[in-house]
Parts: C-alpha cells; sequence; structure tokens
C-alpha cells in the first residue's frame, strides 16, 4: 500500500515517521520523501495512521491536486540539495512527466506563489543554514547554489530578507524557516 505525505521534507522527518508507525505496529517497506510504501495489512488501519501523521506535523494526500503540489515540492527539495544544472522548467517537466504550464498554474492556484518564487524562497533558506554554519564565503555559498555570480544572491537575499548577508550574520538572530513551512 502506498501513500502520499505531506511536510515530509527530510531525512529526519523519515526517521520519525518511520519509528512511529513501526512503534504502533504498522509496518513500512520503504519511505522516500514524501512517500512511503507500506505492507498490505496497513489498510485496516487508515485512521491510526492519519492519527500518526497529524500528531508528528505531516498529512495524508488524498487529493490528486495536493499530491501533485507535494510531488513538485519535493524534486524542487531534491533538486536544491543536489544542485539542478539545468532550467528549472525543464527539471520538473522531465521529472514529473507533465508540461510545466500545468504544474505552474496548478501550484499558483493552490500556494498563492509561483514555481520559481517557491525555489528563490527554498535557497534563501538554504543561505541563511550556510551563514548560520559560518563555514562558506558568500562566494562559495552563491556557487553551490548555483548563482550566477554571489552579487545576484546579495541582491535576492536583500530583496527577500529586507537585510544585506552580511547585516544577517552580525545580528545572529537566525529566523530560518523549517522547508515544510516555506509559503
Amino acid at each position: 500500500m502506498h501513500i502520499k505525505v505531506k511536510n515530509m521534507v527530510c531525512d529526519r522527518c523519515k526517521s520519525v515517521l518511520k519509528r512511529e508507525l513501526q512503534k504502533a505496529g504498522i509496518e513500512v517497506v520503504q519511505i522516500e520523501l514524501g512517500e512511503v510504501e507500506l505492507s498490505e495489512g496497513a489498510k485496516g488501519q487508515m485512521e491510526l495512521i492519519r492519527e500518526i501523521l497529524m500528531q508528528n506535523g505531516f498529512e495524508l494526500i488524498e487529493d490528486q491536486e495536493d499530491s501533485f503540489i507535494a510531488e513538485i515540492k519535493k524534486n524542487l527539495i531534491i533538486a536544491l540539495e543536489n544542485g539542478i544544472h539545468q532550467n528549472l522548467s525543464d527539471h520538473l517537466s522531465k521529472s514529473m512527466k507533465k508540461e510545466y504550464s500545468m504544474l505552474s498554474k496548478m501550484f499558483s492556484a493552490k500556494e498563492g506563489v509561483t514555481i520559481e518564487r517557491y525555489f528563490i524562497l527554498l535557497k534563501i533558506e538554504r543561505v541563511k543554514e550556510q551563514i548560520q554554519m559560518g563555514s562558506k564565503t558568500f562566494s562559495e555559498i552563491a556557487y553551490d547554489l548555483d548563482y550566477a555570480s554571489s552579487s545576484h544572491l546579495a541582491k535576492q537575499f536583500k530583496s527577500v530578507t529586507g537585510m544585506s548577508m552580511t547585516d544577517y550574520r552580525k545580528v545572529q538572530q537566525w529566523n530560518r524557516k523549517s522547508l515544510d513551512q516555506i509559503v
């Protein structure tokens, strides 16, 4: 039995959910970002599964449109982690086997922001994380996140956060959002 899960955005999310399901006696066959494969015996335990998901900040995705939105977000998070070196729209079209215009319209209508803007917000959260860790220069961060230049990143960071990256580092008020809280 295969279920889709909203807000599962990192490896920690996967391990927490796997542990909680197993603790409840539900056999997890495989778990990926946003998706869980359960043993066939789990079909009769959907209310318990919903409860476990809710208690841990997740949601069961049952609507087709919500499923597409979760899949888009999952692909964007993976793209951010792996560094895509192609056009974002081409990447999503290929990975989801759908026309980008359809994905874009659906995402914007449901989330209230474009896919591109959402991806920028993801990148800015990653920049905040890198600044907080303090192990990379701004140029290295820009390179890692596939920005054309560190000045492009600096302009984008300031337009999103309202402060420069230098000021963000100086004030050390780490107002980061978890990836599932973006938008």
